[in-house]
This record gives structure tokens, sequence and C-alpha cells, in this order.
């Protein structure tokens, strides 16, 4: 279980996107392998504004200073446009289960 920065509400990990803070810009970790602290997000628009407007990314990656949400709001556009070509609903690829190959 963890806790969306954004709405506060407790889901499965495999509902939301981890997020890192490098070089103070925002990266989604797809693949929830890159090191360092991450803060969970869902993948929807709304959460982000919200976490964005509490200043929570700073205060969950311990980090100091504002940081850059450009790369989460470019992952949310490419996943909406390839969700619109394929004429899918809006689900994302990675609230699939994922199990540990150890």
């Amino acid at each position: 279980m963890r806790t969306c920065v954004g709405c506060r509400k407790r889901c499965e990990s495999g509902e939301l996107l981890r997020v890192i803070a490098v070089d103070g810009r925002l990266v989604v970790d797809e693949r929830r392998r890159l090191p360092g602290r991450g803060a969970w997000l869902h993948p929807e628009q709304d959460c982000l504004t919200k976490a964005e407007r509490r200043r929570a990314f700073p205060r969950a990656l311990k980090a100091t200073g504002a940081l850059d949400a450009s790369g989460v709001r470019d992952h949310f556009a490419r996943f909406a446009a390839v969700s619109a070509d394929k004429g899918q609903p809006r689900v994302h690829q990675e609230s699939r289960k994922q199990v540990d190959p150890s």
C-alpha cells in the first residue's frame, strides 16, 4: 500500500506512479527501479495539480527548493495521446501488479 501525494488516498502500488527527483526535476520511474527516494502519485492530472499546490513533492522527496514537474506533465500528455490513438479507455499501463522476479 502506498499513499498518493496529491489526493492522500492509499492504494496498491500498482495503481500509482513512482516519481523521483533528479537534478531538481521530477522524473517518472516507470520500471520502479531508479535509485533514490520516491513519491507516489495517481496517473491523473488532478492529483498532480493537488500535489504541486500543496508543495508535496519537495516534502515527500526530502528535497530543498521547488521541483520542476514538466517531466511528469509530459508523461501524462504522452500517455493521453497514446490512449486517444488506440481508442481505449484511459488505464495506466503500470496498474498491473508487478511480481518480484527473485
